[in-house]
C-alpha cells in the first residue's frame, strides 16, 4: 500500500477521534454566553436569586397570615372566658384547661409562649392570678341585682353620672332580667350622639310634684334659639338678676415683693498702693 495513503488514513482517524470532543465543547459554550471563565458565577447568582425570591414572598404571606391567626386564637380565648363568667362559672383556669375547653391543644410552642408571656397578661379583659390562673375581668365587679343597685347609688352620690348598659351586660349574668326586676329604681336613657344606653339611679327622695300653673308658665316662655347672653338681657329687663356673679369670688393673691438686688456691700480692699490704676465697678 502506498505510504501516502496510509498517512492520510491515520490523519483521518485522528480527526475523527478529535471531532466528538469539539462537539461537546460547542454545546457548553451557548449556556455561558460570556466565556468559560464566567459560566460558573452566573448560574450561581441565578440560583441564589431564585432561592431568595420565593422565601421573601413566603415570609410576607406567612407573617400576614400568622398575625391574623394569632389574634383569632386570642379572641377565641377571651370570648370563651367571658361566656364562662356570664354563665356563673367564675373559678379561674390554668392555661392548659383553657386550651382544652377551647379545643386548641394542638397549638405550637411559639403560639403558646406568645399567649402566656404577652397576649393574655396584657389583655385588659383577662385577670392573671399570682398562681398563674386565668379568669375574665369584667368592667364592674357585680354579681346580682343588689350589687348593680349599690353601684348605681355610689355613682349617683359621687356625681359620676351613669353606667353604659353594654358594660353591665359584660359584668352581670342575666343583666336584662335584673334591670327589669329593679324597675323604677333605674332610669335608662339613650345618648343622642352615639345611641348608647346609659343606666342611672332613680333617687325617689328627689321626686316632688309641681303644680300645673308653674308648668304652664315655664312652657309659655320661648327660649328656642336664644343664647346665654340674650337670656341674661331678658332677665335684667324683667328685673331678675342673673346668678352668674353671685358665686364666691376668688381673692387675688398678694403680689410678691421683689427683693432689692443691689445692696451696699463692704469689700476688703487690697493693694492700696495701686489705687490710681484700679477702678471700682461695684456701683456700675
Amino acid at each position: 500500500m502506498d505510504p501516502a495513503l496510509l498517512r492520510e488514513r491515520e490523519l483521518f482517524k485522528k480527526r475523527a477521534i478529535a471531532t466528538p470532543v469539539v462537539e461537546k465543547r460547542i454545546k457548553k459554550e451557548p449556556q455561558s454566553h460570556d466565556g468559560p471563565g464566567k459560566s460558573k458565577s452566573k448560574p450561581s447568582s441565578q440560583s441564589k436569586s431564585s432561592q431568595k425570591a420565593p422565601t421573601d414572598t413566603f415570609s410576607y404571606k406567612t407573617m400576614q397570615g400568622s398575625s391574623q391567626y394569632k389574634f383569632g386564637v386570642l379572641a377565641k380565648v377571651v370570648k370563651h372566658m367571658k361566656q364562662r363568667h356570664l354563665d356563673g362559672d367564675c373559678h379561674p383556669l390554668t392555661f392548659e384547661e383553657i386550651l382544652d375547653e377551647t379545643n386548641q391543644l394542638d397549638l405550637g410552642s411559639n403560639m403558646k409562649r406568645w399567649l402566656v408571656t404577652e397576649a393574655l397578661t396584657s389583655n385588659p379583659k383577662i385577670h392573671v392570678s399570682p398562681e398563674g390562673r386565668y379568669s375574665f375581668k369584667p368592667p364592674f365587679n357585680i354579681k346580682d341585682k343588689r350589687g348593680l343597685l349599690r353601684l348605681l347609688q355610689n355613682y349617683d352620690q359621687r356625681g359620676l353620672g351613669g353606667i353604659y348598659l353594654e358594660d353591665v351586660h359584660e359584668s352581670l349574668p342575666n343583666a336584662d332580667k335584673c334591670i327589669k326586676i329593679l324597675g323604677n329604681q333605674i332610669l335608662t336613657l339613650i345618648r343622642p350622639i352615639d345611641k348608647r344606653k346609659v343606666l342611672f339611679y332613680n333617687d325617689a327622695s328627689c321626686e316632688f310634684e309641681i303644680e300645673d300653673e308653674f308648668k304652664k308658665l315655664w312652657r309659655s316662655i320661648p327660649v328656642d334659639g336664644l343664647d346665654e347672653n340674650k337670656v341674661d338681657e331678658y332677665l335684667e329687663k324683667q328685673g331678675i338678676v342673673s346668678m352668674q356673679d353671685n358665686g364666691p369670688k376668688k381673692l387675688n393673691p398678694a403680689p410678691k415683693r421683689k427683693r432689692n438686688q443691689k445692696k451696699n456691700r463692704n469689700f476688703k480692699r487690697h493693694n492700696d498702693h495701686m489705687g490710681d490704676i484700679f477702678e471700682d465697678y461695684t456701683d456700675k
